[in-house]
């Protein structure tokens, strides 16, 4: 028997394991890391399972991959939307909030171990950032469910973190072991990192989609993987150019994944599953890399030092700056207690055993013990906090079914879900009230497990599930029509543009869609009102005006006009919200 099947059944063994202890999260309420990595320790070599594993650069091999991907995937799921909103606080926490966190913690860190300053202050920058996949894995799989402001800060600040976090360790090594100036070493050392990082990761996103849609691969389980490999493609050409690899790969799969593409569904859904693959095994492997015993060494130092990070370091980081972004206490108080750390600080403190630091294998093991402590103390205790906060809310419905467009080359057109909720203005009524745009389709309905075929006459409840086909270019107004009830939603704006409806819809439907009041009768038809009003015979691109409403002829058969297009003519506290 070769050596490569004993590995692969010991490394499916592992995963395996690893799988089924997040079973146990829940129950237990520990973070799924703190299991992975108890399954590593325990497959050990102080452990039940025996395994001697003490190859560093291997596991920092493979956490670099692992991360990778799982920054790949968390940037995929998140909205461009969000970051539009959050971007402020959450660069601002990824960068600056890093460096204080990474100051205080190196500072109490060389006190409470005695060693120099400048091996403190590399200690504190490799516990300087919030692990991305422990913060994903805790808010999308652990129930936990905040509003969308908080969420996306919690999580885009925990996805750009990490390269200041890195950035600072290689340039704290730099400056101990080869004597780099701090002032402008580190200066140019950011700019480089940082700018080719952004740059790197925008140009390979947008020529990724580019090629994705172009391209007509003979197999659609292709596109996944082709997919995967522009995102490391993306981290190996800034890595080899001497910038961050993650911040670029973070960064293309936001492009992708704000970007319409063939077989998107099930590329999301691959993307998914490599990332807790990746996750299993990256916990895994870093657990067999520590031996239980040498953690007793540094235990009552270990846990001074996570107290300081957890209840000093990250408040004084988080506080000041969401302050000034109009966070509330609640909300501050929250975003302080979510510090968990997980695998980006034990992957740096591989970082100076790589370097053959003096006092390396110390740094490791304190390193190992804050992560244990701020995993298991901040995850298992973050629903109460929420809870007792007063800032979660109920969970989103999910949906029976799913559809996606899986044609080849680039589609002008969207697969939209809406859920309905309780107070939509769609609620109560039939699909052919709903006075949406021309060339808009509802494909399919869902209610509970049963599918429903749409037609005119369907009426719809609370909790539907509504896929829509629609073009890009129309996705405010059908928006607008699923959206909460006039006076009781932010939501309820339009785009200064025009939207086109089919002729026979009714005034009161145009009405009670959009809040656009046309002074004529509930019953009458766009078709109605527009011929009564035109002084002719309609023809195409007639227009009538009706106060702040305009009305256009955009398509006829015969005498009958199919197409209307509706302008408003001022602003009617409505603002342009895009796409």
């Amino acid at each position: 028997m070769f050596v490569i099947d004993h590995i692969i059944l010991l490394a499916a063994v592992l995963i395996l394991f690893g799988i089924m202890s997040s079973k146990l999260s829940a129950r237990l309420g520990l973070p799924v890391l703190v299991l992975f990595l108890l399954v590593g320790m325990l497959a050990g070599e102080d452990g039940p399972g025996g395994i001697v594993f003490d190859n560093a650069g291997a596991a920092h091999a493979l956490g670099t991959l692992a991360l990778a991907m799982i920054l790949f995937d968390g940037g995929l799921q998140t909205p461009l939307r969000a970051i539009k909103k959050v971007w402020r606080p959450a660069a601002t926490l990824a960068t600056l909030g890093v460096l204080i966190t990474a100051a205080v913690t190196g500072v109490a860190a060389a006190y409470v171990l005695d060693i120099p300053l400048l091996n403190g202050l590399l200690l504190g920058a490799i516990v300087g950032s919030t692990d991305a996949a422990a913060v994903f894995a805790l808010l999308r799989n652990a129930g936990i469910n905040l509003n969308k402001k908080l969420k996306a800060t919690l999580e885009i600040e925990s996805a750009s973190n990490d390269p200041m976090a890195i950035f600072l360790t290689v340039g704290m090594l730099e400056i101990i072991m080869h004597n780099m100036k701090p002032g402008t070493g580190l200066l140019l050392m950011f700019l480089k990192q940082m700018g080719l990082g952004a740059v790197v990761g925008l140009a390979v996103g947008w020529l990724s989609v580019k090629m994705i849609n172009k391209i007509q691969l003979v197999a659609s389980g292709l596109y996944p993987v082709m997919v995967a490999a522009c995102g490391l493609l993306s981290f190996g050409i800034t890595a080899n150019l001497g910038g961050s690899g993650f911040l670029a790969i973070f960064i293309t799969g936001v492009v992708i994944g704000n970007s319409r593409f063939v077989f998107q569904r099930s590329t999301f859904l691959f993307h998914d599953g490599l990332a807790w693959l990746s996750q299993i095994t990256m916990f895994v492997v870093l657990g067999l890399l520590i031996n239980p015993s040498s953690l007793l060494d540094v235990w009552f130092e270990g846990l001074i030092i996570a107290l300081v990070l957890i209840f000093i370091a990250r408040p004084l980081a988080v506080v000041p700056f969401l302050a000034l972004f109009g966070f509330n206490r609640r909300e501050i108080t929250l975003v302080s207690w979510v510090g968990l750390r997980g695998s980006v600080p034990i992957i740096l403190a591989i970082f100076p055993l790589l370097y053959e630091l003096p006092g390396a294998a110390l740094i490791f093991n304190v390193v190992f013990f804050v992560v244990l402590i701020s995993a298991t103390v901040q995850g298992s205790t973050l629903p109460w906090v929420a809870r007792k906060l007063k800032l979660t809310i109920p969970p989103p419905a999910t949906p029976a079914a799913t559809l996606e467009i899986t044609a080849l080359g680039e589609v002008d057109a969207d697969i939209v879900e809406y859920t309905l909720g309780a107070t939509s203005r769609a609620v109560g009524r039939r699909l052919s009230q709903m006075a949406l745009p021309d060339s808009t389709v509802v494909a399919m309905i869902t209610r509970n497990n049963t599918v429903i075929a749409p037609r005119g006459s369907t009426l719809l409840y609370a909790d539907d599930h509504l896929f829509i086909v629609l073009k890009p270019g129309t996705r405010s107004f059908v928006d607008c029509v699923f959206s909460a009830t006039v006076n009781d939603d932010e939501s309820n704006e339009l785009p200064t543009r025009e939207l086109t409806l089919k002729g026979n819809t009714k005034v009161a439907d145009l009405r009670h869609s959009y809040g656009i009041n046309l002074v004529a009768d509930d019953n009458d038809s766009l078709e109605f009102v527009l011929k009564k009003a035109l002084t002719t015979a309609p023809q195409l691109d007639a227009v009538a005006e009706f106060g702040d409403i305009q009305l256009c002829v955009r398509d006829m058969v015969g005498q009958r006009i199919i197409t209307v297009g509706v302008l408003t003519l001022v602003d009617n506290d409505f603002a342009d919200t895009g796409d």
